[in-house]
């Protein structure tokens, strides 16, 4: 992609979520930026990962995921999602306040915007990345505004939260 392509994507204004799973006991979670409504009927949501991810394998063995939007003040949660060093499995959720979904068993992280339990629904190959889908069978919201990627950063509909990724 040429550098002016580059800028112009950036500037692209999108909701931050963090994906969670569990899958025959083990728990994960990645941060997403790319999380939109694919379909109203039926309900489904289509969340872009890196090919080949860790959380994209065990949300289609699974057969279920998890996705969690985040809130203005959760930019640290997106920063340790997308932290390649964080420790794996449970471990990773250490020191956040979480619940199981009664329906996929993945971790619901509390005070977000939203929450979506999701049956897999596939996922399509794109370029470097893949498209996981999910239908939704469960939701609930919560309050606040979002916390955006825009521009390389993470912001608010205020302004920056003063962080980056």
């Amino acid at each position: 992609m040429t550098g002016a392509r580059t800028t112009a994507v950036r500037r692209l204004a999108t909701p931050v979520s963090v994906l969670t799973v569990s899958h025959e006991g083990r728990l994960h979670g990645t941060t997403a930026s790319t999380t939109t409504l694919v379909s109203t009927r039926p309900l489904i949501l289509g969340t872009s990962l890196r090919a080949g991810s860790v959380l994209g394998e065990l949300a289609i063995a699974a057969g279920w995921f998890t996705v969690n939007v985040l809130g203005g003040g959760q930019a640290e949660l997106a920063r340790w999602f997308a932290d390649g060093s964080r420790p794996p499995g449970a471990a990773q959720f250490d020191g956040f306040a979480w619940r199981p979904d009664p329906l996929t068993t993945a971790p619901l992280l509390e005070g977000t915007l939203a929450h979506y339990s999701c049956r897999g629904a596939g996922r399509i190959a794109v370029g470097d990345h893949e498209v996981l889908l999910g239908r939704v069978v469960e939701s609930d919201t919560g309050s606040g505004d979002p916390l955006l990627s825009f521009a390389g950063g993470l912001r608010t509909l205020t302004g920056r939260d003063g962080t980056t990724p």
